[in-house]
């Protein structure tokens, strides 16, 4: 079969603790994200695509996975 066994996609719920300045920047971000594309979408909703890209675009973080997955366990 060509299709891989499809990623477990149960959501997880995580709750954090932003500064105020982080605060008004995110909800600055959904302003300017309403302005572009014309949909006002909440900060929240916003947040995980935003860490995605982040995660995404980081190029050590992607090199440092690969050698993550190369290394053998440990138990």
């Amino acid at each position: 079969m060509k299709l891989a066994k499809l990623p477990d996609r149960t959501p997880v719920k995580m709750n954090i603790v932003l500064t105020p300045s982080l605060a008004k920047r995110l909800r600055e971000y959904a302003d300017f994200y309403a302005e572009t594309y014309g949909s006002r979408e909440e900060v929240g909703e916003l947040i995980p695509f935003m860490l995605e890209a982040f995660l995404d675009a980081d190029t050590d973080f992607r090199r440092g996975g690969r050698e993550r997955r190369s290394k053998p366990e440990t138990a």
